[in-house]
């Protein structure tokens, strides 16, 4: 997979790709990165690629033309015909999330687009842009942070970027529930021990507790994720249990009211 990166800050994604698995994927060239720094297509030749906003305002806005002319460059590196998919980052676009990783992670090439100052101009962005996508509710200095998060996540979906060709889809989000907990040696850690389910040798049973664990720590920190269209009878039977078990489990007023939610509204479509 091969990913492009029109920025003002090509170090800061190099230096932060260049590492750790992402690293050891582009040496076996199962990715590619190129960074195209937007300021060496300056209109005026001396690196300045803003200016103040129609209509007033405060800030700096970046201009169309040197983001184009990088654009234009691009499509040249790519051999692409028309347009590229390009994601230009802004807490305007959808919430990125691992359906979406899972789904980029099929393009043979990707291209980013980090804006700065107050924003970009919208003409060029109607012009180029194919995905606007968010990494959250909040506002960074610039793209860059999001284009690495995205780029990270897709990745891990690329097949032999990961070691363990499971640990791509036993991972949290990837079938809508929170992972269940690790564990590793020692097996008693400062008088805490290891489950013993997990050294049991028991597979179904070892694959049984560790689905359970996520549907629990799932309930515990994001409830949201839980839908009750993905929930099958095994996963009722245990929320029941659960349920009827309240006071043994420490659950929360607020986690009890989702679980009789799920549970009640499941049962009416059952009957």
């Amino acid at each position: 997979m091969n990913f492009y990166v029109m920025t003002l800050f090509p170090e800061m994604i190099e230096q932060g790709m260049h590492t750790s698995i992402t690293g050891r994927a582009m040496e076996k060239g199962l990715l590619s990165l190129k960074t195209v720094n937007i300021r060496d297509y300056s209109v005026t030749g001396n690196g300045r690629i803003d200016d103040y906003p129609y209509g007033g305002g405060a800030g700096m806005v970046m201009q169309a033309e040197p983001i184009y002319r990088a654009y234009e460059d691009l499509l040249r590196q790519t051999r692409a015909q028309d347009k590229i998919r390009l994601v230009y980052l802004t807490p305007q676009g959808r919430v990125f999330h691992q359906a979406m990783a899972q789904e980029l992670a099929q393009e043979e090439n990707l291209a980013f687009l980090c804006g700065h100052y107050e924003g970009v101009d919208e003409r060029v962005l109607e012009a180029i842009v194919t995905d606007y996508v968010s990494i959250g509710d909040y506002v960074l200095t610039g793209g860059e942070l999001p284009a690495m998060v995205m780029m990270d996540a897709i990745s891990r979906m690329v097949p032999g970027v990961l070691s363990n060709s499971d640990s791509g889809v036993s991972e949290s989000f990837s079938d809508g529930l929170l992972e269940y907990p690790q564990y590793s040696r020692p097996e008693l850690w400062r008088g805490c021990p290891v489950p013993p389910v997990l050294l049991s040798g028991h597979h179904g049973n070892v694959d049984r507790w560790r689905h359970e664990q996520s549907l629990l720590r799932t309930l515990r920190n994001r409830p949201d994720l839980l839908k009750k269209e993905s929930l099958n009878k095994e996963d009722l039977k245990y929320l029941w249990k659960l349920l009827e078990e309240e006071m043994d489990n420490g659950l929360s007023a607020e986690e009890i009211s989702v679980l009789k939610n799920l549970l009640g509204i499941s049962l009416k479509l059952s009957d």
